[in-house]
């Protein structure tokens, strides 16, 4: 089953298979409307239609579609660290650059295939323009958590600070890259991976 997001971000948990199913189709509907009339247009009824439920199901787990955003927002993490950790099964542990490369590549095909992801991210852009930096804090700590152990690191404060840092950073010139390219100008892209290599080499050499 796909995952679904923390109970915290919904007014309602699933407890049966078939409403964590009923949230799923939910969640899919909002991303595929997110992509196609943008958040504004967005709304609760053409996601229950879009989902095929009533519109009190979406009702049950989200009292507005700013709750919903947010709750896709926690799913795309959700997916995102399930993504990177499947590509370092095969890394050779400790090894950052596999860790940097993992982390930039799997966030770079979401941004490009995944639907709403390029309004909601991890919670970063509702209201679209609005770049907050609370969002990335959290993705620099899930980053940490997830990284600590293959990178044979205390997960502290200094590599909290350190993964904080390589986020911000590559959180403003990926929106550059996409603004300059719909699919991300490369060179731009490059040039990021370039500093983060230095910065990180720095550091975690």
């Amino acid at each position: 089953m796909k995952p679904v997001p923390h109970a915290t971000t919904l007014r309602r948990a699933p407890v049966q298979r078939r409403s964590a199913e009923r949230l799923t189709r939910i969640l899919d509907a909002c991303a595929d409307l997110l992509d196609e009339v943008g958040y504004d247009a967005l709304s609760t009824r053409a996601v229950a239609q879009r989902a095929g439920v009533p519109i009190g199901s979406v009702y049950r787990f989200f009292g507005n579609k700013r709750q919903m955003a947010d709750a896709l927002a926690q799913r795309n993490l959700d997916r995102y660290a399930e993504r990177v950790t499947a590509r370092l099964r095969d890394a050779r542990p400790g090894d950052w650059h596999a860790a940097m490369d993992a982390v930039l590549d799997e966030y770079l095909a979401m941004k490009r295939t995944a639907p709403g992801f390029s309004l909601v991210d991890f919670g970063n852009q509702i209201p679209v323009g609005a770049r907050q930096g609370e969002p990335n804090h959290r993705v620099a700590d899930r980053l940490t958590d997830l990284l600590a152990g293959f990178l044979r690191r205390d997960p502290d404060d200094d590599l909290r600070r350190t993964f904080l840092i390589a986020v911000e950073t590559a959180d403003t010139l990926v929106q550059l890259a996409f603004r300059v390219e719909p699919q991300g100008d490369e060179r731009i892209i490059g040039e990021m991976r370039d500093m983060l290599r230095c910065y990180l080499g720095r550091v975690l050499d």
